[in-house]
C-alpha cells in the first residue's frame, strides 16, 4: 500500500466523515459558540483536505490558501472567546 492509497482509501473517508458530523453540529448547535466552533473545526479539516491534496499532486500552490485558513480560524477562536469574555463581564 503505497502513501498515496492510505490518503485515498482510508484518511479521506474518514474526513468526509468527519466534515458531515461537524456540518451537522453546525446546523444543530444551539448556541452560537457550538456554531463558532463547528465552523473553526469545519476550516480545519478543509486544511487537512487541502494538504492531503497537495501531497498528491504534488503542486504547493494551495499551502498558502490553507495556511490563511488557518490564520482565519485562528483568529475567529480569538474573536470567540474575546466576546464570550466581554459578554460574562457585564
Amino acid at each position: 500500500m503505497t502513501l498515496e492509497d492510505y490518503l485515498y482509501y482510508i484518511i479521506l473517508p474518514i474526513l468526509m466523515l468527519a466534515i458531515i458530523l461537524i456540518f451537522y453540529r453546525f446546523l444543530k448547535g444551539p448556541s452560537i459558540a457550538d456554531k463558532i466552533i463547528a465552523l473553526d473545526l469545519l476550516i480545519t479539516t478543509g486544511i487537512g483536505v487541502i494538504s492531503i491534496y497537495t501531497i498528491v499532486t504534488t503542486k504547493s500552490t494551495l499551502l498558502d490558501v490553507a495556511m490563511i485558513l488557518a490564520l482565519i480560524a485562528f483568529l475567529s477562536t480569538v474573536a470567540l472567546s474575546y466576546y464570550l469574555e466581554k459578554r460574562n463581564r457585564k
